[in-house]
């Protein structure tokens, strides 16, 4: 006997697999961290057991002793957008429209990066920017750099870093916003004598925009919890909040703090992102 579903069910039952897996995945963690915020260590002893006290002054101390470190992530994550912005947009621009027959070589090369471990192209840039490496010796001997300076272990290096592992996320976005303008629409702007910089400017950026907005969302969401290229390419005084919150929840073993560390950044991006997206005028993206 052959058994037909209502039409108006199917939906619901696509829907189910993907519902589940972000429920189990995602929901209920999301809850076990926000119940996790609220606990405070059982009193008469250091046992490293909480109890639910729903202590929300949890945020306030969580947040005024890292207050430094959340500007900081927020800082390096912005500059680290923009120079993405800077490099990936030339760079989507000559492969959607300059490559010719070589754009799927050229797409490939952006993604190969993603081939190797987060983790080992870190290592590699720290190397890059180390005493042994080409950069540094080529800058002094320009008299670019002191002698005695060193490029690791500083703000830049966290930024390049940054910049480097999330420029993929940048470049992609903005390839396929520009892929999709249509050529007729630049020509039109050069028969209405505009030059090269003016339809640049007044056709092709606003109709890129989507692929910028999508883009830096992208790159600045994941580098401003991001403690990999702190960890590696910086010092204590560059430390990130994606960094306390590690060694919160691995070295110190404070689990409601880093709870709530981690409940501030998620709200304080979250704030940021819908703030953004209005201010660019696609809120059809959220």
């Amino acid at each position: 006997m052959k058994v037909s579903l209502p039409k108006s069910r199917v939906p619901y039952l696509l829907l189910f697999p993907g519902f589940a897996f972000l429920f189990t995945f995602f929901i209920l963690p999301i809850i076990n961290l926000a119940q996790t915020s609220t606990q405070t260590p059982v009193s008469g002893g250091d046992t490293g057991e909480y109890e639910q006290t729903f202590a929300f002054s949890n945020y306030v101390h969580a947040f005024l002793d890292n207050r430094e470190q959340f500007a900081r992530s927020f800082i390096f994550a912005a500059l680290a957008t923009i120079f993405a912005l800077t490099i990936a947009y030339p760079l989507a621009y000559a492969i959607a429209f300059k490559s010719g027959k070589y754009k799927n070589v050229l797409l490939v090369l952006v993604v190969a990066p993603f081939f190797t471990s987060f983790l080992l192209r870190t290592v590699a840039w720290k190397q890059i920017l180390g005493e042994e490496g080409f950069l540094v010796p080529t800058l002094r001997n320009l008299h670019l750099l002191g002698q005695q300076t060193t490029v690791t272990s500083t703000a830049f290096a966290v930024v390049a870093g940054m910049t480097y592992n999330f420029l993929p996320f940048m470049t992609l976005p903005l390839y396929a916003s520009l892929e999709r303008i249509d050529p007729r629409t630049i020509e039109a702007a050069g028969d209405l004598y505009a030059n090269g910089i003016t339809t640049f400017r007044k056709v092709t950026v606003p109709l890129s925009l989507p692929g910028v907005v999508a883009g830096t969302l992208l790159t600045f969401i994941p580098a401003a919890g991001d403690y990999v290229n702190a960890a590696i390419l910086g010092s204590p005084n560059t430390k990130m909040i994606g960094n306390v919150i590690e060694s919160r929840y691995f070295k110190i073993v404070d689990y409601p703090t880093a709870a709530a560390l981690s409940f501030t950044l998620m709200a304080a991006i979250l704030i940021l992102v819908t703030l953004y997206i209005r201010k660019a005028g696609t809120e059809e993206l959220v």
